[in-house]
């Protein structure tokens, strides 16, 4: 076979010719010579010679994947004399063993120049979870939109297999293939790989086949075990393989069993669970919901004052509830579920000067699938609760109405298809279920009783000081501010708001509700924060691993386009910003109004919170050069941990491009202040944090590089300007100072910030030209 045929996988193939024996053990040999196997992985356990992998060391979850069925195919083909290709066969042996993960599969796909070693490991793809494979996504997609045709052809069939099974992973797809190929010239992006495997998703041509579909209908039926082998499908190539799937939310919703979102089948009133023919492709309606959200945002950004955003955003999100519920969700959730209803008078502006980002809160329904569990009827808004109280009071049960209609036609303010906009499809099963008014005392039996003759003594200074840190523990309201609405609803307890929108609505009944909540951005590329999530997603994993306690937080990123997307939320916290405007008091005085006094052991919990975040933090802006950090990006949540939010401007890129913000991060006198002080415990404690995290991050520096010199091929992006982002990026791991040198480096960085005079005066910059305190 010539070695060029390896690159491309065709639909006619059989499953164990995937990939030729010989030209693959051939391609490894290659690679070995040009690259050492020692720099390729740098974890202490694999600098040594790497043995054969006994029966053991091959992952179960594996034996049957297309990948390991190549790999026992290599090994009957191995040449008998296995001293002379002892130091060639290592590569191999690394991608059969435990020790070859996801991260190490992705690098040796980008690095390899090899057809052999790239369709090989495009077909171990398969063998990862989908969890680990979809963390990597933004990296595998830029390699196949900006890197040569056998790397894009070796990736290919993992992309169409996922797309043909998932909604959500094609509609992930489509979105990060559009703006990543956003950089690329308009007459080459036009034929491009990436646009071209775009559409082929968005015409809804990647659907399962018949045989695919009637498996997953009988999965979903049958509740068949998760472990149990299904049917792979990769580019026409049938493989069974018994992969590890996401686990499936309970759910006491009913399924459709018999339907799928291209039935030919007919809906009529005998036959309600039937879809109609004329119900769009299955993309349509999770398009058309998001187009409307994005269109909402547009229109704000042409309004000139906050109290008219707000109005506006209210009156827009109440007639988008008149096409809910339907076979919609949020992005940004990690279940599966239906988006019932949208709470739209707690929908907020967000602070922005020229844009209007703004935050909803979203009721959803959990369900089994959300391509075939049947939508939720819809309950009107004025329904009636009932509910019956402890003195069991006879009260009459308003059952369900069961809605047989088609679709729900209600006229599109945003001139949209009304692809979305679909009626329930059957009627949902639920237990019925009652709130009770429960009465409540206490027992003054207990109290007076006369079993216990004991005098029980309590000193009047106990009670005061119980009481006054009882009062001090209860979270302060803010004021409402016509110039930041979003103060009062972000400061609100998350378990409070859940409780009182869940009270008001009239899906708050059913068992499977809950509330999610999702930032809207329009006029934004988050390309960049897609990437800061990445590398705070891997810190905060080795800071774990190698049991440092430093804390980090990695709110979801959606990328919708090159100007648009969604953020998950932070839930309970404030930016400092709104604390130093609302409450006219210094950071201290603060924590120690919400938490207790400085002695109290809430207090305690929350400075260390503070202190373990802060060195954090100090790490990620040092390493990922973040710039841009007012008092307006910089969070303080419920239990103290200081939050950083907004990363538009990392590695080479600063704001206007002045390079203004020299200091390593930002420590400011009143951060130092909540420590101790200069010389206190606690701020000697956040200098040893920062040495142990920095210590930790440098053993896995490749993890980190790898993500980004990744994502800067083929990348117009502003914090990849210049040729040594990647080169400085290394630097900073400082690989070549020992323990002690390092100590004295964070002692100098900490020093640098502490007394930085840019730090101040960009701070008085926000404050003079965007009122930010």
């Amino acid at each position: 076979m010539a070695e060029g045929s390896l690159s491309i996988i065709t639909e006619a193939l059989d499953p164990e010719l995937l990939i030729d024996p010989e030209v693959a053990l051939k391609a490894c040999q290659e690679v070995l010579q040009s690259h050492d196997l020692r720099q390729k992985v740098d974890a202490p356990e694999t600098s040594a010679d790497i043995s054969p992998p006994t029966s053991s060391e091959i992952s179960p979850s594996n034996a049957t994947s297309p990948a390991s069925s190549c790999v026992t195919r290599l090994h009957k083909h191995r040449p008998k004399d296995v001293s002379s290709n002892q130091q060639s066969s290592w590569l191999l042996r690394l991608f059969e063993s435990k020790l070859f993960d996801i991260s190490m599969a992705i690098s040796y796909l980008y690095s390899s120049k090899d057809p052999g070693v790239q369709a090989y490991i495009g077909n171990r793809l398969f063998s990862f979870l989908d969890s680990e494979v979809d963390f990597f996504l933004p990296q595998l997609l830029n390699m196949f939109v900006h890197m040569d045709a056998h790397v894009g052809d070796a990736i290919k069939p993992y992309l169409v297999y996922r797309c043909r099974g998932s909604v959500p992973f094609s509609l992930t797809c489509a979105w990060l293939l559009g703006a990543y190929s956003s950089d690329m010239h308009l007459s080459t992006q036009t034929h491009s790989r990436g646009s071209k495997l775009r559409k082929l998703i968005l015409s809804d041509e990647l659907q399962p086949s018949a045989r695919a579909r009637g498996a997953r209908g009988l999965h979903v039926s049958a509740a068949v075990h998760v472990s149990e082998p299904r049917s792979v499908h990769v580019s026409g190539a049938v493989h069974v393989s018994h992969r590890r799937t996401h686990q499936r939310s309970k759910s006491d919703a009913t399924v459709s069993l018999s339907v799928t979102p291209s039935s030919s089948l007919k809906r009529t009133s005998s036959n309600p669970r039937v879809e109609s023919p004329e119900q769009p492709v299955r993309l349509a309606p999770q398009r058309e919901f998001v187009k409307s959200l994005l269109g909402i945002g547009k229109r704000l950004a042409t309004l000139p004052t906050k109290e008219q955003k707000t109005h506006r955003l209210i009156s827009e999100l109440s007639l988008l509830n008149h096409k809910l519920p339907a076979r919609v969700w949020l992005p940004t959730a990690q279940f599966q579920h239906h988006v019932v209803r949208v709470p739209h008078t707690q929908a907020v502006v967000l602070n922005s000067k020229d844009k209007a980002p703004y935050l909803i809160y979203v009721e959803v329904l959990e369900c089994e699938d959300i391509e075939t569990s049947l939508v939720p009827v819809r309950i009107p808004e004025t329904r009636v609760r009932i509910t019956r109280s402890v003195e069991n009071i006879a009260v009459a049960a308003e059952t369900s109405e069961t809605r047989t209609g088609t679709f729900s036609v209600v006229p599109n303010y945003d001139n949209d298809e009304e692809a979305w906009s679909t009626d329930d499809l059957g009627t949902l099963q639920i237990a019925e279920s009652f709130s009770c008014d429960t009465i409540s005392m206490f027992s003054v039996d207990s109290i007076t009783s006369t079993e216990s003759r004991e005098t029980l003594y309590i000193q009047a200074g106990d009670i005061r000081r119980r009481l006054s840190e009882q009062l001090a523990q209860t979270p302060t309201s803010f004021r409402k501010d016509p110039e930041d609405p979003s103060a009062v609803a972000l400061k609100e307890p998350w378990e409070e708001k859940v409780l009182r929108i869940r009270e008001a609505s009239p899906y708050g009944h059913l068992p499977h509700w809950r509330l999610l909540s999702v930032i809207v951005k329009c006029g934004d590329d988050l390309r960049q924060e897609l990437l800061a999530f990445q590398v705070l997603q891997v810190l905060q994993s080795v800071w774990t691993q190698e049991r440092v306690p430093l804390w980090i937080k990695a709110y979801r990123i959606l990328v919708l386009s090159a100007d648009s997307g969604m953020i998950e939320p932070v839930l309970n916290a404030v930016s400092l910003h709104q604390i130093k405007k609302q409450s006219q008091i210094p950071l201290l005085d603060f924590l120690v109004q919400e938490h207790g006094p400085q002695t109290s052991e809430g207090f305690l919990s929350a400075q260390r919170a503070f202190v373990e975040s802060c060195a954090g933090y100090s790490l990620v802006c040092y390493l990922l050069q973040v710039k841009d950090r007012h008092n307006g990006n910089i969070l303080l949540d419920s239990e103290g941990h200081i939050i950083h939010i907004d990363f538009g401007f990392i590695l080479s890129s600063s704001p206007r491009n002045l390079g203004f913000e020299t200091s390593a991060f930002k420590l400011t006198a009143e951060f130092v202040e909540v420590m101790g002080g200069p010389d206190g415990d606690m701020f000697n404690y956040y200098k040893m944090l920062m040495l142990q995290g920095l210590i930790a991050a440098r053993k896995h520096m490749e993890r980190v590089l790898q993500i980004v010199e990744i994502m800067q091929q083929g990348s117009q992006l502003a914090c990849f300007h210049g040729s040594s982002t990647l080169r400085t990026l290394k630097e900073r791991f400082h690989m070549n100072l020992t323990e002690d040198q390092l100590q004295v480096l964070v002692q100098t960085l900490v020093d640098g910030s502490m007394r930085s005079l840019t730090t101040r005066l960009y701070d008085g910059f926000q404050y003079l030209t965007n009122g930010i305190m």
